[in-house]
């Protein structure tokens, strides 16, 4: 993971995220475990863009995590990054790990059907998760 800071790379990847999320709108529910793996990617791009806001670039899921973690959820830390963190809470990271482990379940096993009611509330809080992390990205630059 290098330091590394563009808004052009932030917006290319907040771009990238709502295109999978266009994405997501034109699968059919019969494919239900690609929509879990577009949905981590989804999230997946919009984190790209929020560690670049920290100056971090990522090519690793677990590296990104971990940057995450690190910047967005700590102690002992400066009064903005206070104000944002009343925005970005442990449920943002728990989700963002959640949306992982659904996405390897639906990219690594045989299983072609999942709970469609599942598969909608990983949808739902793929969407808001990215609207929120947007909002926070667009609200800094």
């Amino acid at each position: 993971m290098a330091e590394y800071t563009s808004k052009e790379e932030i917006l290319g990847h907040i771009a990238k995220s709502g295109h999978n999320l266009d994405f997501l709108n034109e699968i059919s529910s019969d494919f239900n475990d690609w929509m879990l793996v577009v949905c981590y990617y989804a999230s997946y791009h919009i984190a790209l863009a929020l560690i670049l806001t920290k100056g971090y670039f990522s090519k690793n899921h677990d590296a990104t995590l971990c940057v995450l973690i690190r910047h967005f959820y700590t102690k002992g830390i400066s009064k903005d990054e206070i104000e944002l963190l009343n925005r970005f809470d442990m449920q943002d990271i728990l989700f963002y790990v959640q949306s992982k482990q659904e996405r390897e379940k639906a990219s690594y096993s045989t299983r072609i059907k999942f709970n469609q009611k599942d598969v909608d509330d990983v949808r739902l809080k793929t969407i808001l998760f990215i609207n929120k992390v947007k909002s926070m990205i667009l609200d800094e630059m």
